[in-house]
């Protein structure tokens, strides 16, 4: 039986930026723990909390529906887990970093400063998530800002909630369609441009989007090797005329020579 989709709902106006979720993260992961800062993702900050203008503003994977960075990776480093997750194999990578161009939203981080250095991205601490458990960031929420669950009930909560204090939330429910949709969502007191995330972005997938450029290559290939051929043909077949032209031109002045000089002796052997 196929599991059903999980994923994370951010509550931003119940946010108050305490940043346990970051410090929850970061010892699930064992990397050290970050003391007045975890506002800005990093290799070993795989989720921030930064202060905006309306409230304090949640970043992390999106883990989206059709993940752009699984679909540019080329050594299968990056994969989507069914549960909705997008994990991470640091033994495939070959850090080339394609993930890192890819992603929409500026997320993987790469480990500049390590003589061994991988990508760098949040998991949805996914082994826990496939043992029937939280991720470490929504067990240390101590306001009911970060939700975790079946990804169809969180769009339905986050809509709730929405409805029921329309003088709170902005009406948009950020991650339910962009980019295709994504497992993390946000609600928010403001706009999301107004939070620092990018709103124009759209509702197609991006690898859907770059399928169907990828598709029209080799007819572009075709058609440009067709015109390559035809251009070459016609210029071969013009130094071939122009040659030949050129030949001919050389025997009738070559006729043209001996036709005279044949008439000059005829002259002088008449002359004498």
């Amino acid at each position: 039986m196929t599991p059903r989709p999980i994923g994370i709902l951010l509550d931003l106006a119940k946010c108050r930026g305490c940043r346990r979720c970051v410090t929850a993260c970061q010892r699930a992961h064992g990397f050290p723990e970050t003391s007045g800062g975890g506002e800005e993702l990093g290799p070993r900050a795989l989720t921030a909390v930064r202060k905006g203008d309306d409230s304090w503003v949640r970043t992390m994977c999106r883990h989206c529906l059709s993940p752009a960075c699984v679909s540019a990776c080329i050594v299968g480093a990056l994969k989507k887990s069914p549960l909705g997750p997008v994990g991470y194999e640091a033994d495939k990578c070959i850090g080339c970093r394609y993930c890192m161009l890819a992603c929409p939203f500026n997320v993987p981080k790469y480990e500049w400063d390590s003589a061994n250095p991988k990508v760098q991205k949040c998991d949805l601490c996914l082994p826990e998530v496939e043992r029937g458990r939280s991720p470490a960031c929504a067990k240390a929420c101590p306001h009911d800002a970060t939700v975790f669950g079946p990804r169809e009930e969180l769009v339905a909560e986050a809509h709730r909630r929405i409805e029921a204090e329309p003088s709170v939330y902005h009406d948009h429910v950020y991650g339910e369609a962009e980019l295709g949709g994504t497992s993390v969502m946000f609600i928010a007191p403001a706009p999301v441009a107004a939070l620092g995330y990018r709103p124009e972005l759209g509702e197609r997938p991006l690898p859907d989007i770059t399928a169907e450029a990828l598709l029209r290559v080799p007819w572009i290939a075709l058609c440009g090797t067709a015109t390559l051929a035809g251009l070459w043909w016609i210029l071969r077949r013009r130094d071939e005329v122009a040659l030949a032209r050129s030949a001919a031109g050389r025997a009738a002045h070559e006729r043209l020579r001996r036709d005279a000089g044949a008439s000059t002796r005829e002259v002088g052997h008449e002359g004498r």
